[in-house]
């Protein structure tokens, strides 16, 4: 059986984050992170593009947090990131921004014969 090519992307892509993690306290919070990040990525790309919209990925944790709970107890102006950021608990910001941290880590994962 063959994979796709986005199923094979994902799989190098959890495989690489598995091992960067691997040490790491966190591994448990970037996996609930990662199910999380659904509607984060909806805006803030995946890819680390940003085109208008702030790219999230590789901020180191504890800033994530600050500008997450900025935005929760509403000292930063932006009512859609308000509203998101209220419905997280302390749990859920923690393991977003291991995720996100995490992102940062991977490498580009190498691309198979005659894809680009």
């Amino acid at each position: 059986m063959r994979l796709s090519w986005y199923a094979w992307r994902l799989s190098v892509a959890t495989l690489a984050l598995s091992a960067a993690l691997a040490p790491s306290a966190h591994a448990a919070d970037v996996a609930l992170g990662e199910y999380l990040a659904g509607e984060c990525v909806t805006c803030h790309q995946r890819s680390g593009n940003s085109n208008g919209i702030p790219s999230i990925i590789g901020w180191p944790a504890d800033q994530f947090e600050v500008v997450i709970n900025a935005y929760r107890w509403k000292e930063r102006d932006n009512v859609v990131m308000q509203t998101i950021a209220a419905r997280l608990t302390d749990e859920d910001i923690q393991a977003l921004a291991a995720y996100f941290e995490a992102l940062g880590k991977l490498t580009h994962p190498p691309t198979p014969a005659g894809k680009s």
